[in-house]
């Protein structure tokens, strides 16, 4: 067919030159752009760079705000940002990824270059940050056999598949490949939780074999966990914070003497704990140990620039192993950005110190959006919980949230109890907060927080039912309990000494609320609440959730995140993208319901509200 062979010589002719014009655009190799250490530095192009970065993450940012904090960081003075991928986020069930929306960390890479800043990423695939579980998913846990952080062939073999998933989205945004991705964190302070160097292998390889060979690896430890958690073809970078740097740069030099060197985290403030004082830390030391980390030519990342929020249920928690210290919803972190994107003293004191150390003017500082008030909503439409389970999961013993493919929400136990008899309800290990009701009556809460595990029951009835209502309220982040935060009644129940058995387990994930019966009726203990408000100009607010319970809060189905009248947190940050010109609806659960309760938007946060203090 003579027709087709000349479509085909033509065809062959136009790939062939479209080919040459490709390459011929190229740059010769020896003008690729690369960024690598060598001779004690960090070379950009074979030229010593120093690094002044701050740390943001793309999930705790709407992204319509994205090139707003971008800019704010230019305008510090920042030549790059650094940020975590958190597992947790993008594969949710294994096998099905998301990068789409607040999850797409390839367009953010690409805003942070167009803002002229470079990018150090952070892929893990432990995060730590303050983040749930780490940065984990929860379904690892869902195999008995599973032991995050090791050499466990099952994690192993799900963490590969997760970083070279990760890799097609972000490897080809390395500097080498012309993108602004510089370097690139192998696992992440691993040297403060084991010390095994072929673990540490087994992830630099997985990196590698995802495409991160365009920028530099590096490994990132407290100075003295350096030879735990470093690998010897690796930079080794360190984390610290204020009144550390000298001492801290001493053992670095100590262990690496060719450099470079460089603070991968300077904790420029810190993380509130529901039910502790607000977190406030001092600028002025640590305007001082930047400038004198600046002065050395050393490299830095700020830790954070800005924290944001975590929304929804991504919340962390702190534990030693014995004690357990969930975190709060903001991510505020007294950082030099605040939570919804203003500059602070801090962020001055921060600019000024960087100005002077490189001699260069930063542009001029953004206008941050003004945040508005939002009159008194009433939450008059309600919905009890009790009257809109689904239907349960039946167990001899209680199952886990893992074991009923649940990563967060709450999970109903709920089982039959032949009486009468008095002793102690005992739940083995309560993660992580529970209520407990006997015929629809609240008698008393086990908080892990608390290291509670009983309460004392007296059931007269011949048949009573059980009912224990029981909330994650973040798994463990840091530390060695990670490969344990299984959610749940976990070691079983008794009552006065004698195991109870046969239960139903009702999954109530709650990633969004749902279509539910609202109606006017009052409603009393855990329910569902319904409002409707509205604005003509969206703007950023501050949710007040001080005449509410214990729960969690959507707008126009989206997530804020927790709320809890202990403090210190008592309003949550409602970014103006969220909202729309005319009627936006609010969702509530409380656990802790009352009819009459009411919302408002205020125009500041409330981070130090009294601790303790109820409804």
């Amino acid at each position: 067919m003579p027709g087709k062979s000349a479509s085909l010589r033509f065809c062959a002719a136009t790939a062939v030159a479209a080919l040459i014009a490709f390459a011929a655009s190229r740059p010769a190799p020896s003008q690729q752009p690369s960024f690598r250490a060598a001779d004690g530095h960090f070379l950009l192009n074979g030229k010593p760079f120093r690094i002044i970065s701050g740390e943001m993450h793309y999930a705790r940012i709407p992204r319509a705000y994205w090139r707003d904090r971008l800019r704010m960081a230019k305008a510090m003075g920042l030549n790059a940002v650094t940020t975590y991928v958190f597992w947790n986020d993008h594969e949710p069930r294994p096998g099905v990824y998301d990068f789409s929306g607040n999850l797409d960390v390839a367009e953010f890479v690409r805003e942070a270059q167009q803002e002229g800043l470079y990018v150090i990423l952070r892929p893990g695939p432990y995060s730590c940050a303050e983040w749930e579980f780490g940065g984990f998913p929860s379904w690892l846990l869902k195999d008995p056999g599973m032991v995050v952080r090791s050499r466990n062939p099952q994690f192993l073999a799900a963490a590969r598949a997760w970083l070279l998933r990760l890799g097609r989205e972000v490897a080809p945004l390395q500097i080498g490949n012309g993108g602004p991705i510089i370097a690139v964190q192998v696992e992440n302070e691993y040297g403060s939780y084991g010390d095994d160097h072929e673990y540490m292998e087994d992830i630099h390889h997985m990196l590698v074999d995802a495409g991160f060979t365009q920028s530099q690896l590096y490994t990132a430890d407290g100075a003295e966990e350096v030879p735990r958690g470093s690998l010897p073809e690796l930079p080794a970078v360190i984390n610290f914070g204020p009144g550390e740097a000298q001492k801290s740069f001493a053992v670095l030099k100590s262990l690496r003497p060719g450099g470079p060197f460089m603070n991968g985290e300077y904790w420029d403030g810190w993380f509130d704990h529901w039910g502790a004082p607000h977190e406030k830390t001092n600028a002025d030391q640590q305007a001082a140990d930047l400038d004198w980390i600046l002065r050395q030519g050393y490299s830095i990342s700020i830790y954070m620039f800005h924290g944001g929020t975590s929304f929804g249920w991504m919340n962390g928690a702190n534990s030693n192993g014995t004690n357990y210290e969930p975190d709060v919803t903001s991510y505020d972190y007294d950082a030099a950005l605040d939570e919804s994107g203003h500059p602070t003293p801090k962020y001055f004191r921060f600019r000024d110190v960087i100005a002077r150390a490189t001699g260069v003017t930063p542009p001029p500082v953004p206008t941050a959006p003004s945040a508005a008030t939002v009159p008194a909503i009433a939450l008059e439409r309600s919905a009890s919980l009790w009257d809109n389970l689904p239907p349960p999961v039946h167990s001899d013993q209680p199952l886990t949230m893992e074991e009923m493919d649940q990563a967060y929400g709450y999970i109903l136990y709920r089982t039959v109890i032949a009486g009468p008899v008095t002793g102690d309800l005992t739940l083995g290990a309560v993660h992580d907060y529970a209520q407990v009701y006997v015929d629809g009556k609240l008698t008393g809460t086990i908080d892990r927080r608390l290291n509670q595990g009983s309460l004392p029951l007296d059931i007269e009835a011949a048949h009573a039912d059980l009912d224990i209502l029981l909330e994650n309220t973040g798994r463990v982040n840091y530390g060695p309990s990670l490969p344990t935060e299984r959610v749940g009644l976990l070691k079983g129940v008794t009552l006065a000494g004698h195991p109870l058995t046969g239960w139903d387990n009702y999954s109530l994930p709650m990633l969004t609320p749902g279509a539910l019966p609202y109606a006017t009726e009052p409603c009393h203990g855990p329910c569902f609440y319904q409002a409707s408000f509205t604005v003509d100009h969206p703007a950023d607010t501050f949710l007040d959730t001080s005449s509410l319970g214990k729960g969690m809060v959507w707008i126009n189905g989206r997530p804020l995140g927790r709320f809890w009248h202990i403090g210190p947190q008592k309003a949550l940050y409602l970014p103006a993208p969220w909202l729309k010109p005319g009627r936006n609806q609010v969702v509530v659960f409380d656990l802790l319901g009352e009819p009459g309760r009411t919302l408002q938007g205020l125009d500041h946060p409330v981070l130090d509200a009294p601790i303790g203090k109820g409804p």
